[in-house]
């Protein structure tokens, strides 16, 4: 009985992950703000614990969704290498 308990917890745990790891972002951050202060109401954190817990639960995982961590590297491209430049590159080739 107590196994089947402990394997309905991580089920039911890992369908939560999915469900919050899927969310429209806009539903991910109303909810990750209302469980804030539902946390802060019950008095188990302090209001600046509560703004930190909501801005980190309403951020999203995964690369591609975000620009705050700069691994994607820069928005402009930088300047060209000689090689690209007009003029300098490779030669085209025609087939017959």
């Amino acid at each position: 009985m107590t196994q089947q308990l402990i394997v309905g917890l991580i089920v039911a745990a890992a369908a939560f992950y999915a469900v919050w790891r899927w969310m429209p972002a806009g539903w991910r951050r109303s909810a990750a703000h209302k469980l804030a202060a539902g946390t802060q109401r019950a008095g188990l954190v302090d209001p600046e614990r509560a703004e930190q817990l909501a801005a980190s639960l309403a951020k999203t995982s995964g690369c591609g969704s975000c620009d705050s961590c700069g691994s994607c590297g820069p928005k402009t491209p930088g300047p060209k290498p000689e090689s690209e430049k007009a003029g300098h590159g490779p030669l085209p080739t025609r087939s017959r």
